[in-house]
């Protein structure tokens, strides 16, 4: 179960990233909407180091 929950973190990463590159798409258009996908690229960024470092925490004490 590990070795799933190691690579399904990385789709936080990729659900950030598209996050940010609607942010860049909408930048000319709607800058507010802009900034809200800024944000949310942001906040599940930090979600996803949340996880990898809580992740390794657990592992670290379970060996």
């Amino acid at each position: 179960m590990n070795t799933l929950w190691k690579y399904l973190q990385y789709g936080y990463l990729v659900v950030g990233a598209i996050f940010f590159v609607e942010g860049i798409l909408k930048w000319n258009s709607d800058r507010e909407e802009a900034f809200i996908m800024f944000g949310f690229a942001i906040f599940i960024i930090l979600i996803f180091f949340f996880k990898r470092h809580f992740r390794r925490k657990i592992e670290k004490r379970n060996q």
